[in-house]
């Protein structure tokens, strides 16, 4: 089917999403990047992100993918580059994919730990392997505490030919403005250089790490250390609450259009849509858009929630009115003459960003990219 008949589609932009890891670098020299494509690329598709990455001019350190069956996935692809997996293993079987296929575990439990050291214990000397070690700097979600890391740490630290990298993650950096999430950031931070200060007096070793996601790309210097991890900042997005990605010089990644597929005319008092949750305060142009939540919109998007209708050669910015609906979305066409049926309608990419629709939904632009659905076509430019 070619796009002139699809009802919805989405187009990925391979050389924006390449644009926005050019960022990445300029923005941290020194630092080796691991993107993060975990979640079938935050939506974008995984294998098609992964191969636009590696043909990029950037020297890339990684790829980081959140579970097993996604790092077995990528490993198939033969890219040749390495894999981290976010979550790590929960049994020895599953460590030994890990070991067998080079992909490079996140430890963060004492279990995990035990299981590690009794299959290196059986082979001391395998070497060419390499671990992270997430510490919990105070997100109490994955981790070591303070005090099992420094022990965990040089642990591992002891195998010949292990490379180690201690990694954290910072719970508030999405929002600087707030004083709250500022000192929580900070002291995230100083308790993390702290551990990594012991742990080189400890092992009498440098210790590489790994702290900044997107949010510490774009606004936290100190936080860039030996590895970072861009995420939604890849995906043309802002990770900062109140921001586009635009206002980070970032390129939107992915378009999600529709098109007009009816056009009525509301009297004044008629109300839209299930619930009747918006009447017409007068005479109404009202476009039915071919998309919904079955497709991926937010159900959740309230009246006045952006789009844009695309006419003769004009975009034409207008909003939703009326709840969002299985199959289809109603808009305002008061005034404009020209549309017509069949017009296309962006929802979110090019011209209108997911971070501004994703707020008019109370949630983020992250979310909206991966509830994605799979009847809605996907077209890589």
């Amino acid at each position: 089917m070619s796009k002139s008949q699809h009802r919805a589609w989405a187009t990925i932009d391979l050389q924006a999403l390449k644009k926005n890891l050019g960022q990445v670098r300029s923005r941290c020299p020194g630092s080796r990047i691991v993107p993060v494509i975990k979640a079938n690329a935050y939506g974008h598709g995984m294998e098609a992100v992964a191969r636009a990455l590696r043909e990029s001019n950037t020297k890339l350190a990684g790829f980081a993918v959140a579970t097993l069956d996604e790092a077995l996935q990528l490993h198939e692809l033969n890219l040749g580059i390495p894999i981290v997996l976010l979550a790590g293993f929960t049994n020895a079987e599953e460590l030994l994919e890990c070991l067998e296929r080079k992909i490079e575990p996140v430890v963060h439990s004492l279990h995990q730990l035990q299981v590690l050291q009794n299959r290196f214990d059986e082979d001391f000397f395998a070497g060419n392997r390499k671990v992270w070690i997430m510490h919990n700097s105070g997100m109490n979600r994955l981790g070591f505490s303070t005090g099992d890391c420094l022990e965990a740490f040089p642990a591992i630290h002891r195998y010949p030919d292990t490379e180690l990298v201690l990694m954290s993650h910072l719970a508030c950096a999405d929002d600087l403005e707030s004083k709250h999430s500022r000192d929580f950031t900070y002291k995230q931070m100083a308790e993390f250089n702290a551990v990594r200060q012991r742990l080189m007096q400890i092992t009498d070793s440098v210790v590489d790490c790994s702290l900044a996601a997107s949010a510490g790309i774009l606004n936290l210097p100190e936080t860039h250390y030996q590895y970072i991890r861009p995420g939604i900042m890849l995906y043309g997005s802002s990770p900062m609450l109140d921001a586009t990605g635009e206002d980070s010089g970032l390129e939107p990644v992915m378009t999600l259009k529709a098109r007009l597929m009816a056009i009525n005319e509301v009297k004044a008092g008629g109300a839209i849509g299930y619930g009747a949750r918006h009447v017409c305060q007068q005479h109404t142009k009202v476009g039915v858009v071919s998309i919904g939540y079955a497709d991926g919109y937010p159900r959740a998007a309230a009246d006045g929630t952006p789009v844009i209708v695309h006419s003769q050669g004009q975009a034409l910015r207008t909003r939703i009115i009326g709840r969002v609906s299985m199959d289809m979305i109603t808009i305002d066409l008061t005034g404009m003459d020209q549309v017509q049926i069949g017009d296309e309608v962006t929802l979110w990419g090019t011209g209108l960003s997911a971070d501004e629709v994703a707020r008019y939904a109370g949630t983020i632009a992250y979310e909206l990219f991966c509830n994605l659905k799979q009847r809605v076509p996907v077209e890589y430019v």
